[in-house]
């Protein structure tokens, strides 16, 4: 879909009453150098352009309209301007899918725009700063700029806030993209891909519309090196029919979006000023190469704080090489303890020359980012001249040494916007708040290692509803699906009384296990269904004739006893993403330890190897402190086989959970020792 008249438009309609009038005074006070038609039944002039009566009278096809009439009217006024061949429309009204009676409206809706590019409905509309173009019929707090970042969002009312930042960051576009009826995030990534003006991508997503078209432009402005950052707020509504599994609860709709951003290498942050952070540092530097950093400060106060906001994030604040620190010392007094966060104390305060020698020797250490900590005082009750010295020394050594350098104001009101925008113009990154600049950090340094490992596999997005009949196998047919797939089960027997289940452990050979074998039991050791580490006859026939009484069906499987690890497997179809596994500490206390990651489908061994290597388990199948490692390549290969078997017939598995897969020892494999499976039979579309 082609937004480029929507998006830069030189011909303005504007439709409606007062929130038309209201675009027209944002659009000259932007300084639009184009015409603006208004369109009314009942005006001859709109703050001072004449007024005409409806889309036939217009001079031409405009390039972009703002429709801020009823939604009924709405939906007659986007056929008109099709039919005149505009370039695309702003849709004000609400009360579309939004509301109970607005969902056949909606479709209405995009029906009557065909080709022609709509906005929302529900929704303010488009700011388009570089070239001074305003589809928005309210106040906003951005300014006209040459180049900047792109702000998206599907709540107006968040993107609108975003505008009245007061932290330096200069914005390019602004959208609301409301409940995008037609026009979607993708397709709005895709209109700003050629726009070299613009320098990153900041996203509010409430919800998913499209993974395989966002999938598509994401990797397009991966070619282009245009890096994206987004929020993502909300749940999706949770598909599953089924309560067997721990995997639903533990994927939840939030971790499956996170996987997503992960896998399309788009920063996740989880506040708006963390946001605001990240795009600044993505304006300046782009991307950073990694989250190594430094810090200089004048207090030792404020170097601790920062050496404390680095915990529980990956950023890291490396050593000094002897060389390197030798080079910083010699530029300080004795008095000075040289580390990283530096606190190069106050001896030097208010001599520039002294404090340009210090922040070129940090910033030639060549960190990711070296950051100087700054908080400039009040400027209506203090005086600015010892500042001044401070400034003027990290913009020269910033200047000279080529390295990326920050000033961090651990207030944001203690750093004005004039001088953001000053250090901005000068390459300097200016940040506010500790925890959120190194939040921005983490984030820009993410991107900076996903850009050169995007998958290849791509994601097939939400499957067809496929309305069928549930199914749900008891362990014993579980496992010889399983076993026909290549996935290792224990040697066992499906028995019915305590004579056939010491036949069979006298073939298999003890100890064994005992378990009962109904599908109506999900979790049979919190029901008292399994019986573990029976090693003679006596034990094992008096648990047998226990369980049959109370259970029907019995599994008698080998024990096993040499295992270092216990993992969850487990599948799901996510309604708004597609399918993904769940990969986690298992075991009977799985949801309590919540030791898991989420793997999108289909999906490689590297992404199956990462995502096990961020458990905490994965300390263990290692080789902790010198233990036995587990067998790591054989868990991957079950990942791959389960991969396998889910996608292969789409719709035939509605619920898939390994839970626990024993790892043995390096060398010696892995045991599905037990499984849930629901399958989909007589199926229908």
């Amino acid at each position: 879909m082609d937004l480029e008249r929507l998006f830069r438009p030189k011909t303005v309609a504007v439709f409606g009453g007062r929130e038309a009038a209201e675009v027209i005074r944002q659009s000259t006070q932007l300084g639009f150098e184009g015409e603006i038609w208004p369109v009314h039944p009942r005006h001859d002039e709109v703050a001072g352009h004449r007024c005409y009566r409806d889309v036939s009278e217009l001079p031409a096809a405009p390039d972009a309209s703002f429709v801020g009439v009823n939604r009924r009217m709405t939906i007659e006024v986007v056929r008109a301007l099709r039919d005149a061949g505009a370039g695309g429309a702003v849709c004000y009204a609400s009360g579309f899918s939004e509301s109970e009676d607005g969902i056949e409206l909606q479709m209405a809706l995009v029906e009557a725009a065909g080709q022609m590019p709509v906005l929302g409905p529900n929704c303010y509309g488009m700011i388009n700063y570089l070239d001074g173009a305003l589809l928005w019929p309210d106040q906003h707090g951005g300014k006209r700029v040459a180049r900047g970042v792109a702000l998206f969002a599907q709540s107006s009312n968040i993107v609108l806030n975003l505008t009245m930042q007061a932290r330096g960051l200069p914005i390019a576009y602004v959208l609301a993209l409301g409940n995008q009826a037609q026009t979607g995030m993708a397709e709005a990534i895709e209109a700003v891909l050629n726009d070299e003006r613009v320098t990153a991508v900041g996203l509010h997503i409430e919800g998913f519309r499209d993974i395989p078209a966002l999938e598509q432009v994401v990797r397009q402005a991966n070619d282009r090196n245009l890096p994206l950052v987004a929020i993502k707020a909300g749940r999706s509504e949770r598909g599953a029919t089924l309560a067997l599994s721990h995997t639903a609860s533990l994927a939840g709709a939030d971790r499956v979006a996170g996987a997503l951003l992960d896998r399309l290498g788009i920063a996740r942050l989880h506040s708006l000023q963390s946001l605001i952070e990240t795009l600044k540092i993505l304006h300046v530097h782009g991307p950073l190469a990694g989250s190594g950093i430094s810090s200089m400060s004048c207090s030792g106060g404020e170097a601790m704080l920062m050496a404390d906001a680095a915990e529980n994030r990956q950023v890291c604040f490396p050593d000094l090489s002897p060389a390197q620190h030798q080079m910083v010392a010699d530029t300080l007094t004795d008095l000075t303890t040289v580390s990283n966060p530096l606190d190069y104390h106050t001896f030097n305060w208010n001599d520039e020359e002294k404090l340009y020698r210090t922040y070129c020797a940090m910033l030639g250490c060549g960190f990711d980012l070296s950051i100087l900590v700054l908080d400039f005082p009040r400027r209506d009750r203090c005086h600015w001249d010892t500042w001044h010295p401070a400034v003027n020394a990290i913009t020269r050594a910033a200047r000279d040494t080529g390295q990326p350098g920050a000033v961090l104001a651990s207030l944001p009101e203690n750093l004005p916007e004039p001088v953001a925008e000053t250090f901005i113009d000068n390459g300097i990154v200016p940040l506010c708040g500790m925890g959120h600049a190194l939040d921005a950090v983490e984030a820009a340094a993410t991107i900076g290692r996903a850009r050169t490992r995007l998958p290849k596999e791509r994601l097939p997005g939400p499957q067809p509803l496929v309305v069928g009949t549930l199914r749900s196998l008891d362990e014993w047919q579980g496992k010889q699906i399983l076993a026909e797939q290549g996935i290792p089960v224990p040697a066992g027997r499906l028995v019915r009384n305590a004579d056939q289940a010491v036949s069979a452990a006298q073939e298999i050979g003890f100890p064994v296990v005992l378990k009962v074998c109904n599908p109506g039991v999900a979790h049979k050791s919190e029901s008292g269904g399994v019986v573990l580490s029976l090693d003679n006859e006596q034990a094992l026939r008096l648990a047998a004739e226990q369980l049959a009484v109370q259970q029907g069906g019995l599994i008698v499987e080998r024990m096993i006893s040499d295992g270092i690890a216990e993992l969850i497997i487990g599948f799901e179809q996510d309604p708004q993403i597609g399918p993904c596994l769940l990969l986690g500490a298992g075991g009977v206390q799985v949801e309590l330890v919540q030791d898991c990651e989420v793997v999108l489908l289909p999906a490689g061994q590297d992404l199956f190897r990462s995502a096990l290597e961020r458990l905490n388990v994965a300390t263990v199948l290692r080789g902790y402190r010198g233990s036995i490692p587990g067998d790591i390549d054989a868990v991957l290969n079950v990942l791959s086989r389960v991969s396998e078997f889910v996608l292969s017939d789409v719709g035939a598995i509605a619920e898939l959970e390994i839970n626990p897969l024993i790892v043995r020892p390096a060398g010696r494999g892995v045991v599905a020792a037990d499984v849930l499976l629901c399958q989909v039979e007589n199926r229908h579309a």
